[in-house]
């Protein structure tokens, strides 16, 4: 069996392990491992096995990933999601469809802070679900707000995912940061406008509650601003260069810690579970980390990217054809892998491709559009019927509303979306504007 054969059989094999609900990190490490063993022999491996945890687990960058997990910890003990929740909708809640517009803009705040899109969604189903539901908005229309909303988290800066992707694409972490703020933005933008144009068709889907007093509104801005001004402090820090990302981490982690005890939503048992928490979810980041390592040194080994990306370009098919399919393999993979799980097993061989092919644009520029492209195509994933881990996380913490009205609630938001893809590929500039606009 030659390399690239291999490779191309490893590449399946991984596919019916992950069908069969083994862990991706495991299914990755395995095939990786033993690919590399067939290839170079049973030393070949045991070397790889060696140099490559410590070259990873090493690395000063990575540590950016369980502080700012930290960070999101905390500022759930500090109570900052209910804070935002209740801000924008003192604000917004008099609007028809008020309520779950005011639950995008808490999702896309808090996400801000927390970084992780299952996070965002299953926080903000406790604080804004029983709230929707008691003001009688439509089951559909509520879970479907928070389903979209929760895919925010993995694309508004900072990021873990977006942080994975820098690490895996050789980018700057600072202008992928940049890249993914009017993007975001534009996201959370889309989705108000989704509601908007959904309760003008519905309007018996989302009734109207009376206006908050003016101080009311400015007493609920006071409870967030300590959060917003974290936000600013990490994020402008980063993007004026006072900070590096990972100090930018810590200083949002100390920041929001120093918040949650004010608050009093932080005590010694309180502190240990945040810090469990945080443990064990970066060191199931760092398994998947290691075993997309192990798989993707086989796949280099394989030449099997490399191959696969000058086979492509040498079709001489049109760049945005070849866009087009890989973003459509992104929402298929979307529907049954978690963001993280896809981006690291599909990046070392999509990146080449697209980077190879002439889009008007340096290679670097392209990188970071299409790490961003990505990310926003992995989020819909997350939504996309007959799956979607988001509506699944919802559905979980509310078996009492049918998941058929889920997927329902969900297609404005899908439209949204559809629309918002368009924009960015069609405008790389979206992307990359403020990029330029930093350095």
């Amino acid at each position: 069996m030659t390399p690239l054969t291999l490779g191309a059989s490893g590449f399946v094999v991984l596919l019916f392990m992950m069908a069969t609900r083994i862990p991706i990190g495991l299914a990755m490490l395995v095939v990786g491992a033993v690919g590399m063993m067939l290839i170079t022999g049973p030393m070949g491996i045991l070397n790889g096995l060696k140099t490559l945890p410590y070259e990873h687990f090493s690395s000063h960058t990575l540590s950016i990933i369980p502080l700012f997990l930290l960070m999101g910890q905390f500022a759930a003990r500090a109570g900052l999601s209910r804070a935002m929740f209740q801000a924008a909708n003192d604000w917004l809640g008099h609007r028809r469809g008020g309520l779950a517009m005011s639950t995008i803009g808490a999702c896309g705040a808090f996400g801000a802070i927390c970084g992780s899109s299952l996070a965002t969604a299953a926080t903000m189903t406790k604080v804004a679900l029983p709230e929707m539901e008691r003001q009688g908005y439509r089951g559909s229309l509520a879970t479907g707000a928070l389903a979209a909303g929760g895919t925010l988290g993995i694309l508004i800066p900072p990021s873990v995912v977006l942080v994975i992707y820098a690490i895996l694409a050789e980018q700057n972490i600072n202008e992928m940061f940049a890249a993914a703020l009017v993007p975001g933005l534009l996201a959370v933008f889309s989705y108000m406008l989704a509601i908007s144009l959904y309760v003008r068709f519905f309007p018996d889907s989302a009734p109207s509650k009376a206006k908050a007093s003016r101080s009311e509104r400015w007493r609920s801005l006071l409870e967030v601003w300590p959060g917003a001004a974290i936000f600013i402090v990490v994020i402008g820090g980063i993007y004026t260069g006072i900070f590096t990302p990972t100090e930018a981490a810590a200083v949002g982690a100390v920041s929001t810690g120093a918040l949650a005890i004010t608050k009093g939503g932080l005590r010694w048992s309180g502190l240990r579970d945040c810090v469990l928490e945080t443990a064990v979810t970066s060191a199931m980041i760092f398994f998947i980390v290691l075993g997309a390592s192990v798989f993707n040194s086989f796949l280099a080994l394989t030449q099997l990217p490399q191959m696969t990306a000058g086979w492509i370009v040498g079709l001489e098919i049109s760049p945005w054809v070849v866009l087009a399919g890989i973003l459509l393999c992104y929402l298929v993979l979307g529907c049954f892998m978690d963001s993280l799980s896809m981006i690291l097993l599909t990046v070392p061989i999509f990146l080449p491709i697209v980077t190879g092919m002439d889009f008007g644009m340096p290679a670097t520029d392209v990188a970071i559009w299409f790490g961003i492209l990505a990310l926003v195509v992995v989020e819909v994933g997350m939504i996309t019927p007959p799956v979607g881990l988001n509506i699944f996380i919802i559905h979980s913490m509310a078996p009492r509303i049918p998941l058929t009205e889920t997927f329902k609630g969900i297609l404005p938001f899908l439209a949204a979306d559809l629309i918002r893809i368009i924009l960015l590929v069609l405008f790389p500039a979206i992307s990359l504007g403020f990029v330029y606009l930093i350095n």
